[in-house]
């Protein structure tokens, strides 16, 4: 049953993951491209974990973990240099 579980969550997160795909493309503002960065960053952490529960493997979830904390670092360092211009002070 939980192999069932995980094949439909692919199969939301691959549309979702076209569906951000889309918006980064066709995005009207840099804002609106920056959070569809930030929310396939998300998707994609998703997907490890999915990944992760159907071989019930440890590693998936640590790689996960520092995907989530080099997206989240990505994201601020983006919207600081639309505010800025530059990165580091």
């Amino acid at each position: 049953m939980i192999g069932y579980a995980v094949i439909f969550g692919m199969a939301c997160l691959a549309l979702a993951l076209g569906l951000n795909l889309w918006r980064l493309l066709k995005g009207p503002s840099i804002g609106d491209r920056i959070l569809a960065m930030d929310t396939m960053v998300i998707n994609t952490i998703a997907i490890i974990l999915l990944i992760g529960i159907a071989n019930e493997s440890g590693s998936f979830f640590e790689a996960a973990l520092l995907l989530a904390m080099v997206g989240f670092v990505g994201t601020v360092a983006y919207c600081k240099f639309l505010l800025r211009g530059d990165i580091i002070e």
